[in-house]
C-alpha cells in the first residue's frame, strides 16, 4: 500500500515540472540568494549603461515645427511690467496691493478675464489617514483672520478655436511683499507669452496665467487655487465679512480699487480641463557661464509627469534656444573613484562586445557613467522621498502633468541690455512648449509615467529598472519556504517518543499550525511599528522642544510601548528564554518575518516603486543573513564569529536613524550631525503626507526589531 502511494506521488511530481523546479530552488536557497542578490545589485549598477535616449512618442506634439511669433514688441511691454514691479521695492508700504493691481491691470489690458483668488495658507500637519492624498486637500473654512489670507491673481485667455473644454496653465510664483528681480523677470517672461497668445488665431486651448502669491510659500497658493478650481465654491472675494477686515487689510483694499480695476472680477473663474501646467521661475547664480534651464519633475509619492512633457522642453531648450539643460544630481558622487573604476570596466566590456558584433552597442565612457549614476541616484532618491521638488507637485495630485522650469541667466539681472535678450529667450521657450501642448487632441498618454532620469536626454523605463528589484526580492519567498521546511525537519528529528499512530497524526496537525505563534510575534512588532508612527503627532504638540529632544522622547516612548506590549501580548523577543525551546522555532520565526518583508515590499512597489527599490536594496541582504547569536556563540568557530560580527553591524545599519546618519555623512559630511537631523527629516515626510514615512516606521522599524528578535 505504501509503495503504491509512493508511486502515485512520484508520477504526480513528474507531471508537474514547476513543482520540481520549486523544490530544486528551495533545496539550494543559499545559492539562489547569492546569485539573485548579486545579479540584482549588478543590474542596478548597469542602469546608466542601459539608459535610452529620450524621444517624442506623441507625433502630434511636433516641437519646433513652427517659427516663433514672439517679437521684440512683446518683450518691450514685458520690460515695462518688470520696471513697474521692480520700482515698488523702494516703497515702504502698500507693495502687495499695488503689485497685484499692476499685474491685474496688465492682464486686463490684453483682453483677458482677470479675477482675484483669496486663500488661507495651509500649514502642513500630521494626518495619519491622509497619507495618500495631497497635503492641502482639506477645505479651509472662512473663520480665520483676514490678515492671514493671501491673494492670487488669475488671468484667462479664451481660445478662439477652442470649445472651452481644455486649458494650459502657466504659473509664476511671486512674493507680493518681498519679491525680487528674479520673480519680476519671471512675470515679464510670462507676460510676453501671454500678450502673444491673446492675439493669435491658432490657439485651441484656454490659457490660464496664475500669479501665485508666494509670501506664505510657493506650494500653498497653488494648492488652494487647484482645490477651489476642482471644487465648487459658493461665494466670492467680495462676500468676505467686512467686520472681520479693517481698513488696513490687503483683501479689503482690493475692493476699494474698483475704479482702477473695473474690469477685474472677484468671482472665481474657471476654464477647461487642464492638459498640462508649467511653473516658471528665474534664478541667478554667479557660477553660470551660460544660460541654463533646470527641470524639476518629481511630485508626491514618486509621481512623475509624462516623459513627453520633459522631452519637448529639453528639445526646444537645446535645439531652438541654445540653453544648457540640467536635472538634479548628487554632486558628491561625481568625485567617486569606485564609480569611475566601474565605468572603465563597463567601457572595456562595451569595446569587447562591439568587437564580437558591431551591432552590439554596449558601454559608455567613464565620465558619462559617473554623471549618469549621480543623476540616477538623485532621481531615485527624490522619487522615493515622496516630497514634491516644487509647486508643480500640486498639479500631479489632480493627475495633471506639470514641471517646474527654472531659468538661470549667465549675466547679472542688473544688465539692462541683456535683459531684453533674456526675456525673448525665455518667452520663446515657453511659447514653443505651449504651442506643442496646444496641438494635442487628448491628454498625455503615449510615453512613460514610470521612469528614472540619467540625464535630461536619457531615461530608464520601469521595464528595465524593475528587473533589479525583482532579482533582489526573488530570494525572499524561496528562503522563507526553505526555512519553513527546515523547521519542520528539525522538529520531527527532535521528537523521539512516538506512542501511537493517532498521537503522531495529532502531533503533525499541531506542528502544521506552529507558524501561527511566529505570526503572532511578528504581528506584535508590526502593531508596535504602527503605534510608533503615530507618536510624532503627539510629540509635536509639546512646545519649546528642540528636534533632538523630540527625537529622544520618541525613542524613549517607543521602548516603553514595546515593554508594555511585551507584558500584555507576550514577548515577541524572549522566546529563547523559554524552558524548552524548540530548535526549529527560530527558523520558523525568520520564515514568517521574511514573508512579511516580501509582502511589504511588493505592496510598496505599487505605491512608490523607487521606495521599494531602495528598501529592497537595504533590507533584503540584512534579512537573509541574520542568524541567532546564541547558536554562533556556542559554535566558537571562525565562521560563526565572522557571522556574529556581520549580524551586529547589519543590525545597527538597518536601524533607520543609523542609516540616515550614515548616508547623510557620506553625502554631506559628518560635521555638525546630530540626532535632531533625523527628526527634522522624518517631520518633513509626515508633514507632506509621504507614504515613505509609513514605510520607514511600519517596515524598516519592524524589520529591524524582527532581526534583533531573530538574533
Amino acid at each position: 500500500m505504501a509503495e503504491t502511494e509512493t508511486k502515485n506521488v512520484t508520477s504526480r511530481m513528474r507531471q508537474r515540472p514547476i513543482v520540481r523546479l520549486g523544490i530544486l530552488l528551495i533545496s539550494h536557497s543559499i545559492l539562489v540568494s547569492i546569485i539573485c542578490c548579486t545579479a540584482g545589485v549588478l543590474a542596478l549598477l548597469l542602469l546608466p549603461v542601459l539608459a535610452k535616449n529620450s524621444y517624442i512618442s506623441e507625433n502630434a506634439l511636433m516641437p519646433g515645427s513652427a517659427s516663433s511669433m514672439l517679437s521684440y514688441q512683446d518683450v518691450l511691454e514685458a520690460n515695462k511690467l518688470v520696471r513697474d514691479i521692480s520700482s515698488l521695492s523702494s516703497k515702504p508700504s502698500g507693495v502687495a496691493i499695488e503689485s497685484r493691481g499692476i499685474i491685474a491691470q496688465y492682464m486686463s489690458d490684453l483682453g483677458a478675464e482677470v479675477n482675484y483668488h483669496k486663500f488661507h495658507p495651509h500649514l502642513n500637519e500630521f494626518h495619519p489617514l491622509h497619507f495618500f492624498s495631497s497635503p492641502g486637500s482639506e477645505v479651509i473654512q472662512d473663520n480665520f483672520s483676514c490678515s492671514l489670507y493671501g491673494v492670487n491673481t488669475v488671468g484667462i485667455i479664451r481660445a478662439p478655436r477652442g470649445d472651452g473644454k481644455e486649458a494650459i496653465v502657466l504659473v509664476t510664483p511671486y512674493d507680493s511683499v518681498r519679491g525680487g528681480v528674479g520673480e519680476a523677470l519671471s512675470l515679464g517672461i510670462a507676460y510676453s507669452v501671454f500678450s502673444l497668445l491673446a492675439r493669435v488665431t491658432w490657439l485651441a486651448k484656454d490659457i490660464i496665467w496664475l500669479v501665485a502669491d508666494s509670501q506664505y510659500g510657493e506650494y500653498a497658493p497653488v494648492t488652494a487655487w487647484l482645490r477651489d478650481y476642482h471644487t465648487p465654491v459658493f461665494g466670492d472675494l467680495g462676500s468676505l465679512n467686512s467686520e472681520m477686515c479693517d481698513n488696513n487689510n490687503n483683501i479689503y483694499k482690493l475692493k476699494e480699487n474698483s475704479i482702477q480695476e473695473r474690469n477685474i472680477s472677484y468671482t472665481f473663474k474657471r476654464a477647461g480641463t487642464m492638459a498640462a501646467a508649467l511653473v516658471l521661475k528665474v534664478a541667478y547664480t554667479n557660477e553660470q557661464f551660460e544660460d541654463t534651464l533646470s527641470i524639476y519633475a518629481e511630485a508626491s509619492n514618486g509621481q512623475m509627469p509624462n516623459l513627453d512633457l520633459i522631452n519637448i522642453v529639453n528639445y526646444l531648450a537645446v535645439h531652438k534656444q541654445g540653453l544648457r539643460v540640467k536635472v538634479e544630481k548628487f554632486w558628491s558622487l561625481l568625485e567617486s573613484q569606485w564609480l569611475r573604476f566601474l565605468g572603465e570596466i563597463f567601457e572595456s566590456l562595451g569595446k569587447l562586445a562591439k568587437s564580437l558584433n558591431p551591432d552590439w552597442k554596449f558601454g559608455i565612457s567613464p565620465s558619462d557613467y559617473v554623471e549618469g549614476t549621480a543623476t540616477l541616484a538623485s532621481s531615485l532618491y527624490y522619487q522615493a522621498l515622496g516630497v514634491p521638488t516644487g509647486c508643480h507637485g500640486a498639479f500631479r495630485d489632480y493627475q495633471v502633468d506639470a514641471i517646474t522650469l527654472e531659468i538661470s541667466p549667465k549675466v547679472s539681472f542688473n544688465n539692462k541690455d541683456r535683459r531684453s535678450d533674456f526675456l525673448l529667450l525665455g518667452g520663446r521657450l515657453i511659447e514653443g512648449v505651449i504651442r506643442s501642448v496646444n496641438n494635442l487632441l487628448e491628454k498625455f498618454h503615449q510615453s512613460f509615467f514610470l521612469y528614472l532620469l540619467t540625464s535630461p536626454g536619457k531615461f530608464v523605463s520601469v521595464g528595465v529598472y524593475m528587473i533589479a528589484f525583482a532579482l533582489i526580492v526573488a530570494p525572499l519567498p524561496v528562503v522563507a519556504a526553505s526555512l519553513y521546511a527546515d523547521s519542520n525537519d528539525l522538529n520531527t528529528a527532535s521528537k523521539k517518543d512516538k506512542k501511537s499512530s493517532n498521537s503522531d497524526e495529532l502531533g503533525a496537525s499541531l506542528k502544521s499550525w506552529k507558524w501561527l505563534n511566529s505570526a503572532k510575534r511578528v504581528f506584535v512588532v508590526h502593531l508596535w511599528g504602527a503605534i510608533v508612527s503615530l507618536l510624532p503627532y503627539f510629540i509635536s504638540q509639546i512646545r519649546d522642544c528642540t528636534p533632538t529632544t523630540n527625537f529622544l522622547i520618541w525613542i524613549s516612548l517607543s521602548m516603553l510601548i514595546l515593554l508594555i506590549l511585551h507584558q500584555i501580548l507576550g514577548s515577541p523577543y524572549f522566546h529563547v528564554c523559554e524552558l524548552k525551546p524548540q530548535e526549529g522555532e527560530w527558523a520558523l520565526l525568520k520564515s514568517v518575518t521574511i514573508s512579511s518583508l516580501f509582502i511589504g515590499l511588493s505592496l510598496m512597489s505599487v505605491i512608490n516603486f523607487a521606495t521599494a527599490e531602495i528598501g529592497a536594496l537595504l533590507l533584503v541582504p540584512i534579512s537573509l543573513m541574520v542568524h541567532p547569536l546564541k547558536h554562533d556563540i556556542k559554535a566558537r568557530s571562525l565562521r560563526s564569529f565572522s557571522r556574529v560580527i556581520c549580524n551586529l553591524v547589519l543590525g545597527v545599519i538597518s536601524f533607520p536613524p543609523a542609516t540616515f546618519i550614515l548616508l547623510k555623512g557620506v553625502f554631506e559630511g559628518f560635521d555638525g550631525l546630530n540626532a535632531g537631523d533625523f527628526w527634522n527629516w522624518v517631520e518633513s515626510l509626515w508633514a507632506w503626507n509621504s507614504a515613505t514615512y509609513l514605510y520607514i516606521d511600519a517596515k524598516c522599524f519592524d524589520t529591524t526589531a524582527s532581526e534583533i528578535r531573530n538574533l
